[in-house]
């Protein structure tokens, strides 16, 4: 036996009451949990090619002064680690401190990727 099918005034009701029911609910309010911002230090230079058979990266100074002997933390999608700045070169010519906007090349102990950034610590 087969099921008669609704009139079209039926239909028109149920949907009425369908969207009275939806309208009468309290909208549920998304609470947005705030994630607690982390201080790796003062952005001092962002990665922007990497040499893997040498281990140095070419990194652009964003910082007024970077100067041999800085402490430095590498970070990125899966790159983190820190290190004592021992080798700078501009050109082929080592350097004992760079400037704002200069790209200079650093030796590094391990893999970076180009974006990473790189901060000083605070401490």
């Amino acid at each position: 036996m087969k099921k008669k099918k609704p009139s079209k005034s039926q239909k028109k009701i149920h949907k009425k009451t369908v969207k009275a029911k939806k309208a009468s609910r309290p909208a549920k309010k998304k609470i947005l949990k705030k994630k607690p911002k982390i201080s790796f230090g003062q952005l001092v230079a962002k990665v922007t090619h990497y040499f893997p058979h040498v281990q140095a990266a070419v990194v652009k100074v964003k910082a007024p002064k970077l100067c041999l002997g800085d402490n430095l933390h590498f970070k990125g999608h899966t790159t983190d680690f820190k290190l004592r700045l021992q080798s700078m070169q501009m050109d082929h010519q080592p350097i004992a401190a760079a400037a704002k906007g200069a790209e200079i090349g650093v030796q590094v102990p391990g893999r970076v990727r180009e974006g990473d950034r790189v901060y000083r610590p605070d401490h």
